[in-house]
């Protein structure tokens, strides 16, 4: 058992938090600001695993783009969270990092970062200040439920129950469980009161049932600067061919309208443009000079990488790439691929579903139980990556401790 040592602010209130990942530090730094007695506890060793893990890639914290187009990334959920988002914007989140110390800086995709593009350093000093503020934090503590009004602890010491004014839950998802988020939370919610969606992958690659040549020869290789349709929807960027189907950026911006199509109908048709910055004509104009050369130059004159052009050869599987320039441009704009189901929810970013917003008060507390509140990926809410999941995460951390406040 490992604590946060530090001397405990003397106050009338308490607070129990469950998980200690972004959103449940969010709220006990909150609360121990305002002078409550706050105890975190964590069922791994240590705090912020996935946070961690995200900071491997650089820790996209945030997103600079105009906020209404920002709170849009949320889709359904966005009326619900935008109270949340609103009263914790992407810019109060920078200046939250500048306070630990940490400066950010913008992408050239608009994506907000660290400057030392990693989230040890942050975390550090978020910890730090929560020890400053009296907060205790115990790890290797699993939630196992309620015991009438207390929960219940299993630790190494043995079963422990503790109560307190407010229970913070947040225990995240179901994705990436080896890092402690399994979604094991779920039965004991839907028994003390709560609807549970059903946890689904999000942010999460797609099968895809490539030939063995195919597989051998692309998997792991990038297709970039890409133009990927769906559904109505067109996204430009990258996605990386995996050997058990194709994930990324730009797939995972798609990745919820594909996933609601393969439960309706069994597949999804993906639409690749690998050429989005010439039309038709200007494209075949290029093909048309190296008329002479092995299609292979051709398509590389083109600007097509081997990847790509290995990916329009799997989309005709077997049958020739057609001479006329007119119509291999045609082809280069507009391959098909045919996704068969989602990757698995271990191998998701994140996941879809959890505690329905019908079960909450506006306030983040349970209907059946006021005193118990939910925050983070345990909601039921999704959005793709580019630094909109973290920022959920920190502003429901908050607005359930400001929903615990409140209370009297």
């Amino acid at each position: 058992m490992v604590h946060i040592a530090a001397s405990m602010t003397s106050t009338s209130r308490s607070a129990i938090i469950i998980g200690a990942g972004p959103a449940g530090l969010a709220a006990a730094e909150l609360l121990a600001e305002a002078g409550w007695r706050v105890t975190i506890h964590e069922r791994m060793p240590n705090p912020a695993r996935k946070f961690l893990l995200a900071g491997h890639g650089g820790l996209n914290l945030t997103h600079s783009e105009p906020l209404d187009a920002f709170l849009d990334r949320y889709g359904a959920a966005r009326q619900h969270l935008e109270p949340a988002i609103r009263d914790f914007t992407p810019a109060d989140l920078r200046a939250w990092c500048e306070g630990l110390g940490i400066e950010t800086f913008i992408g050239s995709s608009g994506r907000v970062f660290p400057k030392q593009m990693k989230a040890s350093p942050l975390l550090r000093a978020w910890l730090a200040r929560l020890a400053s503020l009296g907060v205790q934090l115990v790890s290797r503590s699993h939630w196992t439920g309620w015991e009438g009004d207390a929960l219940t602890f299993a630790t190494p010491d043995g079963q422990r129950t503790e109560q307190a004014d407010a229970h913070i839950f947040a225990l995240g998802g179901a994705s990436w469980p080896r890092l402690g988020s399994n979604g094991g939370w779920r039965e004991a919610f839907a028994a003390h009161g709560a609807a549970i969606a059903p946890l689904r992958p999000a942010n999460s690659g797609f099968l895809v049932n490539w030939s063995s040549v195919f597989r051998e020869k692309a998997a792991g290789e990038p297709i970039k600067r890409a133009a990927f349709s769906f559904g109505g929807r067109t996204v430009r960027g990258e996605a990386v061919l995996a050997s058990y189907g194709i994930e990324g950026g730009a797939i995972y911006a798609l990745g919820s309208r594909i996933r609601e199509a393969i439960e309706r109908t069994g597949d999804a048709t993906l639409d690749i443009d690998l050429s989005p910055d010439l039309d038709i004509d200007a494209l075949a104009g290029r093909l048309t000079t190296a008329r002479k050369d092995s299609t292979a130059n051709r398509l590389r004159k083109a600007g097509l990488s081997p990847a790509a052009a290995s990916l329009i050869r799997e989309d005709v599987r077997g049958a020739a790439l057609p001479a006329d320039p007119q119509e291999l441009a045609r082809r280069i704009k507009q391959v098909r691929i045919r996704l068969s189901a989602v990757a698995g929810i271990d191998r998701a970013i994140s996941t879809a579903g959890g505690v329905t917003w019908d079960s909450l008060n506006a306030d983040y507390s349970l209907k059946r139980d006021p005193r118990c509140f939910i925050a983070g990926e345990m909601l039921d809410w999704e959005a793709p990556t580019g630094g909109y999941l973290l920022q959920a995460c920190f502003a429901t951390g908050r607005a359930a401790a400001r929903g615990a406040m409140a209370k009297r």
